[in-house]
């Protein structure tokens, strides 16, 4: 399950962590309905706010587009209300086109599994498979997917001629224009055609940062690999890459203050909030809270970091208003990657990630014994990244790790 927001159910409260499942199932079901059981393996945190952004546009808010799903082992064999209806198909269809890319892009890259010749056009067939389908789907929504194909398309010109000096935001262009189309269609789906604007807007920042903050998590193990990686191609500094990071964050807010809601609150956690945490995530500086500090690398983080305490407290980045970025004492030591390149211990490297097909049977494994949902934490079935279980206990009294909200 891929995506940038993966919130923690504690943070949501029982009510906004039931809406959240109910999309997230929602476009599960969304697409088993539409394309059979294996379109499933798409689900991803970040198409269901599609889902998400429809519903709370329309009239009933919450209560709007609901039926009850039958028992699922990924919720204990208990039923459940999912989200039902176009916002759940728009976010199916864009699942599909995108994976489809995602695949064609390993495939390009030669991952695992995908580098034989075979498996390569096993690969290439599911993922023509998923463009028709995911086409498909599109049309019965009223929207086109062929402005994701071609961002696609783009996207691997653009990479082609990018090199040292290029602006790292004409490499992003076309995943904010697709993301940009799909935040717009939500508008036009729940009879809301002037919330368009901002929320294309929106959806424009947040595929920036959909697109930054994949490159930043995966730079070590696309340097060890020698697969192509924004940051790396055109020099960019982390420094930099953090501020237009933030200046999206900030830029998503204000831009869903001009969007009319029927109920925002989980919008607002998700895309406010959560897509905040994001960035702190991928950089290493989101504050930890005690629950969460007993992981697989103790009280450190997977780079030998020290978590930083709350908002405000001197372990804290920003705390005494210094600068993260500066040289010699910022978040990301002397030369912002993380220790510099002077001294000190060297920055473990991230484990390799799997291949397509080894990922899909470790997909269905986590979902047969739950770990997708129970587990505090498992391995992502193709990043082998830390992830955590959707649905398990969380005992976070006394914990201070929420965002600040300034209004």
């Amino acid at each position: 399950m891929f995506g940038i927001v993966r919130p923690c159910r504690h943070r949501l409260g029982d009510e906004l962590a039931g809406q959240w499942m109910a999309h997230l199932c929602g476009l599960c079901l969304a697409l088993r309905g539409d394309h059979g059981q294996f379109a499933r393996i798409v689900t991803n945190y970040d198409g269901l706010l599609l889902s998400v952004l429809t519903e709370a546009q329309m009239e009933g808010g919450g209560g709007a587009g609901r039926r009850t799903a039958g028992p699922c082992p990924l919720r204990g064999m208990r039923t459940a209300s999912v989200a039902d209806g176009e916002g759940a198909r728009l976010a199916a269809a864009v699942s599909l086109v995108l994976a489809s890319a995602k695949v064609r892009d390993h495939v390009t890259d030669g991952d695992g599994l995908l580098a034989r010749r075979p498996v390569a056009r096993a690969a290439r067939r599911v993922a023509a498979n998923w463009d028709t389908a995911g086409a498909r789907s599109g049309t019965a929504v009223g929207f086109d997917t062929s402005l994701l194909v071609d961002a696609v398309d783009r996207q691997a010109g653009i990479e082609v001629l990018a090199g040292p000096g290029t602006p790292i935001l004409t490499v992003t262009e076309p995943t904010e224009a697709a993301t940009a189309a799909a935040f717009a269609h939500t508008a036009v789906l729940a009879g809301r055609p002037y919330n368009a604007g901002p929320l294309a807007e929106a959806g424009r920042l947040f595929g920036r940062l959909a697109h930054l903050l994949d490159a930043v998590e995966d730079r070590h193990a696309d340097a060890a690999s020698g697969a192509w990686n924004p940051i790396t191609a055109t020099g960019t500094s982390l420094g930099e890459v953090r501020r237009i990071a933030d200046d999206a964050v900030h830029g998503v807010r204000l831009a869903l203050r001009d969007a009319e809601f029927t109920d925002a609150r989980l919008v607002h956690l998700l895309l406010v909030h959560e897509l905040r945490r994001s960035v702190d995530r991928a950089f290493g500086t989101v504050p930890v809270c005690a629950s969460h500090q007993s992981g697989p690398y103790g009280p450190q983080g997977p780079h030998g970091q020290q978590p930083p305490g709350p908002y405000g407290s001197p372990q804290h980045p920003y705390a005494g208003g210094g600068n993260p970025y500066a040289g010699g004492g910022g978040a990301y030591g002397g030369d912002g990657f993380g220790g510099g390149f002077g001294g000190g211990a060297p920055v473990p490297q991230p484990p390799r990630r799997r291949g397509f097909w080894a990922g899909c049977g470790m997909f269905w494994l986590l979902c047969c014994t739950c770990k997708l949902c129970c587990a505090k934490e498992y391995e992502g079935p193709w990043s082998r990244k830390k992830r955590e279980g959707v649905c398990r206990d969380c005992d976070c009294d006394g914990c201070d790790c929420c965002c600040p909200c300034d209004g």
